[in-house]
């Protein structure tokens, strides 16, 4: 089996080395593809342009024209695909990679005339461009020279609205939107921005008819003849030639839904209904909806000023019902003399129903195993756009080598099944919150269950019930709360077929896997700029916990007078098991900073804590509260739950069978600080219909616990010295590692690949952390030294990581 892996180890390093070849080789021959009256532009310079406005300019140079970057593999790509008897092909084109930049003298004056055009609509009203053409072996060099000339700026500022209403409206919201100002330079954004701004603000208070073009400006003294570099500016707002602007009010709403997902067939129209309720007249021709729960996110209500933002927001709130494919809004006037507009908003019905089927095979050195899921959803389940979901989802987890099959020594099997049911309102007692202006609020009640057994160690069996209520604040500020969290845990450890679990008894394993206890808490969760993560752009993201348990059982245990001492081992119980109390904070910080075009950095800090106490504070924190490091979406050098707590290292163990029995166990701790730092970047925009985007990371971080004890054993009392938090040591238990990876973006969803590197691992001391010493000399000798005092488990260099969706 060694040998089966490292040939296949051999090969996919024969494999990448020889295309990396390849690419590099097509690379540095893209012209001799071309025409011999062909070259391909190498670079295009701008020169004398302001620092602020060069990479403006830069992007009114035509595409087809601009060179790709030198550390690109479009081009490359490009070549290796699309290329035949030493030509581009013209036909039968694959869509890999993009072509290279082929000079065009068409092109390069059109760009030109663009970027003079720049300068001149940046205050440069003089401004001058020529363009210089160089030509060598096939390879051109553009070089567009600037002469701005003077800059001008607004020497004075007027208007002209001879509507009163409207300069009412204008001199009264002017100090918040207004970006012109006296002295400025000019800027025809400045005053695009002014006009869109006009143009809001009037769709925002009844001005339903009112149009950009109503918005102009007159310029004086702009022409290129002019002596002074002065210029004034006068803005107009306009009436339309039949009379004054009229603000309008909502009249009724008519709302219809289509009977199916083809839309609204012509003979649905003699079938509308006639009833009116608070405004609305409300139709559903697919009679799969309830009405309230609809008309609930209709924000144009009768009698209300015309508000462009209440269309938006019945947009928004109706489409993340999820359960209509198209929304579409209308509005037409009984005479011309009313002032009252009435609304159609026309819903199209989308597919309820879905089923998915997931997978995946996780892997390690000396083990394989897989993962299975089927989630159902139904997105109307009650008529009133409730989404219920149910999985299932099934895996086992298998030990390989020693000429082992597959799967003949399977270790671990996991089961789960969980049904929730969403639905999209707040759903107080005695309370009726009218929330929806930023975001759709949700209530959702779930259960679960979830069955994991550890052969010859362990089952555990754990039945989780919960409400919680998500709302939005504001667009980027999400609330979630859940105030009713149940948890009931049944684990039992097995200590009849393995001598070797009865002197592993005392290990903190067997206190976490063997209690069966109760727990009744609730949760909080703060987040900050979600709806930013897909955005190139610069942000902080923010998400913050707080998991609490126990308090509301220790108060009622205590009303009952009954005395108890936990920390002798005597916790007080509710329906004759013991009750869980803790507190869990946990915080995920990031910096996300646009570097230009689709590159990004990101700096994340992940940190939680787990503390038990009262009844708790001999057993500890739960099994599944405890925290881990490593994993696609952390210290990915690492396989999840590997690393840690402290310098734990797994040959304190000393015994073979022991470790055998722990085999695959989680290495968990009771506090994790993790930080990520990662470069993002795009390799090739056209890799097999999708985009292959890259990235470079370095990792660090690792788990503790937080007090003596937790892991303490009357065997392995050297347990605490390695494990327990201590600041002073803080650096010397780091583990970093680093790597690289790609990420397929089908727009929709994205396949990640990631490859780690471990180059400090803290279960080794002193210098022998530093593995990556040993990875570049010596790797064979050290990792069969390694497995043969920590077999079965056996050392990795290089973790593999697959996953769907970004890491953080």
């Amino acid at each position: 089996m060694k040998a089966y892996q490292n040939s296949i180890n051999i090969k996919l390093k024969s494999t990448a080395i020889l295309l990396f070849i390849i690419v590099l080789i097509q690379a540095c021959s893209s012209t001799k593809y071309i025409a011999d009256y062909q070259s391909i532009v190498k670079k295009v310079t701008i020169d004398s342009v302001d620092a602020k406005f060069e990479e403006q300019a830069y992007n009114y140079v035509q595409k087809d024209i601009r060179p790709a970057s030198k550390l690109s593999i479009n081009v490359p790509m490009y070549n290796l695909f699309n290329t035949k008897d030493g030509r581009y092909k013209t036909s039968d084109i694959k869509p890999f990679g993009t072509p290279p930049a082929i000079l065009d003298s068409t092109l390069v004056e059109i760009s030109r005339t663009q970027i003079q055009k720049f300068l001149k609509s940046k205050g440069y009203r003089q401004a001058e461009v020529t363009s210089a053409i160089k030509v060598a072996d096939k390879k051109a060099e553009i070089v567009f020279s600037a002469k701005p000339g003077p800059a001008y700026f607004i020497e004075k500022l007027s208007d002209s609205i001879p509507n009163a209403n409207i300069r009412n409206l204008y001199e009264s919201n002017k100090a918040k939107i207004t970006h012109l100002h006296k002295g400025m330079q000019y800027d025809e954004d400045s005053l695009t921005y002014e006009r869109e701004q006009i143009y809001r603000i009037m769709k925002e208070n009844g001005y339903f008819y009112f149009l950009r073009p109503y918005v102009n400006f007159d310029v004086y003294g702009a022409e290129a003849s002019s002596k002074t570099n002065k210029m004034d500016l006068n803005l107009n707002v306009t009436d339309p030639a039949n009379g004054p602007h009229k603000q309008f009010n909502i009249g009724y709403t008519h709302l219809l839904i289509a009977p199916n997902p083809d839309g609204l067939p012509d003979s649905a129209r003699y079938k509308l209904s006639k009833d009116t309720l608070n405004g609305i007249i409300y139709t559903d021709f697919s009679k799969r909806y309830r009405r309230n729960p609809i008309v609930r996110y209709d924000f144009l209500k009768q009698g209300d000023l015309y508000d462009i933002r209440n269309e938006n927001l019945t947009y928004d709130r109706l489409y993340e019902l999820n359960v209509f494919k198209n929304v579409k809004i209308d509005y037409f006037r009984r005479d011309s003399t009313s002032n009252k507009i009435n609304a159609i908003i026309l819903l199209t019905p989308q597919k309820v129903m879905s089923n998915r089927v997931e997978g995946e095979i996780p892997f390690n050195g000396g083990t394989v195993g897989f993962t299975l899921g089927n989630t159902y959803t139904n997105n109307n389940i009650f008529r009133g756009a409730e989404r219920f979901e149910l999985q299932v989802k099934g895996g086992l987890q298998s030990r390989i080598g020693n000429g082992a099959k597959v799967f003949s020594d399977i270790y671990q099997r996991d089961f789960s099944i969980s049904a929730s049911i969403s639905v999209p309102r707040l759903m107080i007692p005695f309370y009726n919150p009218v929330l929806g202006g930023n975001g759709m609020p949700h209530t959702t009640f779930a259960t679960s269950y979830i069955y994991a057994l550890q052969k010859d160690v362990s089952v555990r069996r754990i039945f989780i019930n919960s409400i919680t209520y998500d709302w939005f604040e504001t667009k980027s500020k999400l609330h979630s709360f859940t105030p009713l969290n149940f948890e009931y845990r049944f684990g039992n450890l097995d200590t009849s077929k393995v001598d070797a679990i009865t002197r592993f008894n005392n290990l903190y394993y067997s206190s976490l896997l063997d209690r069966k206890d109760l727990t009744l808490g609730m949760k909080y969760t703060y987040t900050l700029n979600a709806d930013k993560l897909n955005q190139l752009r610069t942000f902080v993201y923010l998400r913050a916990g707080m998991d609490i348990a126990g308090n509301m059982l220790q108060g009622i245990s205590k009303l009952t007078g009954a005395k108890h001492d936990p920390a002798n081992n005597d916790p007080a119980k509710i329906l004759g098991l013991p009750f869980n109390q803790y507190t869990r904070p946990e915080v995920d910080i990031r910096w996300y900073k646009h570097l230009g075009g689709e590159r990004q950095f990101i700096a994340r800090l992940n940190t939680g804590l787990a503390y038990a106490y009262g009844n708790s504070i001999l057993t500890g924190i739960p099994f599944e509260k405890q925290f881990f490091a490593g994993g696609s979406n952390g210290l990915r050098a690492w396989q999840a739950r590997t690393i840690g707590p402290g310098n734990y290292n797994r040959q304190v163990l000393a015994s073979d069978e022991v470790r055998k029995a722990v085999f695959g166990l989680d290495q968990l701790g009771t506090l994790r600080i993790e930080t990520n730092f990662e470069y993002r970047f795009t390799v090739a925009r056209k890799f097999f219909g999708a985009t292959l985007k890259g990235a470079a990371f370095v990792d660090a971080g690792n788990i503790w616990n937080i007090r003596r004890g937790e892991s303490i054993t009357l065997e392995y009392p050297e347990l605490d010295e390695l494990t327990v938090f201590k600041l002073s040591k803080l650096a010397k238990q780091i583990a970093i590692g680093t790597g690289v990876g790609l990420r397929y973006d089908v727009q929709y969803f994205v396949f990640r690949f990631d490859v780690g590197l471990k180059l400090k691992d803290p279960q080794f001391l002193g210098s022998d952390q530093w593995v990556i010493s040993k990875f570049l000399s010596g790797a064979r000798d050290f990792k069969n030294s390694y497995n043969s005092t920590h077999g079965p488990d056996t050392y990795r260099f290089i973790q593999y990581n697959f996953g769907i969706g970004m890491p953080f």
